[in-house]
């Protein structure tokens, strides 16, 4: 299966932008206007739809784990038709981190791999289907938070493994957020690959 990765970049974070993609051999689109990351994550939703190919959108604090490649296509083939986030974090948001929990407790209890919500809640690290791309870009809402423009839009379950393929580096936020509120809580993986 082939994939292709795209990663969305501030520009007081090209740097480590440049080796993550070079990492990859990903796409990469830096935000060079503060426009946001709203923006930025449209234009490379938008690069997707022009590629004849499975795209696997990261955020430049993202810090794959060793194998992530073959770890991404592994799960692409098992949710060809699925929204999927491969990364999986504490902190942020506040209000699921609960529910995350439990689910992960569940998940461990059935020996399962993986939960399901009902949004996207991270944008660190995801791949939409190509088939729902065009609906997405149309639907898209440019006043939310980049990873709730992408869940909103998409409208339907998104599958998170249980041991997420990228960590965050969690590092001072670059974004204003819509919402005004200061990042402080720890925002890295749950669980690591």
């Amino acid at each position: 299966m082939e994939i292709k990765y795209v990663v969305v970049a501030h520009h007081a974070r090209r740097e480590q932008a440049e080796r993550l993609a070079d990492s990859l051999g990903a796409h990469l689109l830096v935000d060079e206007h503060d426009r946001g990351a709203n923006w930025n994550h449209r234009r490379a939703l938008e690069w997707a739809e022009g590629q004849s190919c499975r795209v696997v959108v990261l955020e430049d604090d993202a810090l794959p784990v060793l194998e992530f490649a073959e770890k991404v296509s592994d799960w692409l083939a098992r949710f060809p038709d699925d929204l999927l986030s491969f990364y999986l974090g504490t902190g942020r948001p506040p209000q699921y981190q609960k529910e995350i929990a439990g689910m992960l407790v569940d998940a461990d209890r059935v020996r399962g791999d993986h939960i399901v919500l009902n949004r996207l809640v991270h944008g660190v690290c995801y791949s939409p289907p190509p088939s729902r791309l065009p609906g997405i870009l149309r639907a898209w809402n440019k006043t939310l938070a980049a990873d709730y423009a992408v869940g909103e839009a998409f409208g339907a379950r998104v599958i998170y493994p249980c041991y997420s393929l990228v960590d965050h580096a969690d590092l001072p936020t670059v974004e204003h957020h819509p919402d005004n509120e200061p990042r402080i809580e720890r925002r890295r993986a749950w669980r690591l690959a």
